[in-house]
């Protein structure tokens, strides 16, 4: 089984080619808000030259439905369902929280994704390796870091994703010696771990997919306080 896996949920874009018996046949990333599709069609037609294989080549595709950039978010969702429409072939949403734990190796210690959602506030969740398999034991959620920090900060914690790249030294004030990083170039999402996550999951439909925002988008907040200003 071939997977294409593709994220463009950070200003990171990531698109991979993984096969199921190989592994890994191509991956590239890319410093870029793929904020276009034009954008991402680019990164996707460069993976596949350098794997030498055709889109007709692949069965399914994995693609990150968030959190993270509302723009980017809707641009990867949107070209993945156009993608997997016009090749007949399966479609997997994962959530972006689930990669970023899946960067990191097995290990005693729990693990806190962490996505800058800006002023101070991240999108997280909790995981832990059981019977050597990481298994989330918190729910989807976003709010400043102190909080999420509060229950923890006495224990070591495994930190990925770009929260805790750029909240590196609040993280530290709040958990001293008891703060582990993954290493920098773990802390994004990978799209050949997407699309090696995605060989197990279950089918998601075509039509009914839709992105994983957590926090309302700017367009649905100004809408709503028009919307109370005239009641």
């Amino acid at each position: 089984m071939v997977i294409l896996g593709i994220d463009a949920s950070t200003k990171t874009g990531s698109v991979a080619l993984y096969d199921s018996e190989i592994g890994i046949l191509s991956e590239v990333n890319a410093n870029i808000r793929l904020n276009h599709s034009d954008s991402l069609m680019s990164l996707i037609d460069m993976t596949f030259k350098l794997a030498k294989i055709t889109p007709s080549d692949i069965d399914r595709i994995g693609v990150s439905i968030g959190p993270g950039s509302f723009t980017g978010i809707r641009v990867g969702v949107g070209t993945a369902k156009g993608l997997a429409y016009s090749l007949g072939c399966d479609l997997v949403g994962v959530n972006e929280l689930d990669i970023l734990a899946h960067t990191v190796s097995q290990t005693s210690n729990k693990i806190i994704s962490l996505i800058d959602a800006r002023k101070g506030r991240c999108y997280y969740s909790i995981y832990e390796y059981k019977n050597n398999k990481i298994k989330r034991i918190s729910e989807y959620g976003a709010m400043e870091l102190e909080i999420i920090l509060e229950n923890y900060k006495n224990e070591k914690i495994i930190f990925t994703g770009d929260g805790s790249i750029n909240y590196k030294e609040k993280i530290n004030e709040i958990m001293g010696e008891n703060a582990i990083y993954n290493l920098k170039s773990n802390s994004m999402v990978r799209a050949g771990i997407l699309g090696e996550m995605a060989i197990t999951m279950e089918a998601d439909n075509l039509f009914s997919l839709e992105p994983y925002y957590i926090s309302k988008t700017q367009a649905e907040r100004e809408k709503e306080a028009r919307e109370n200003k005239k009641k």
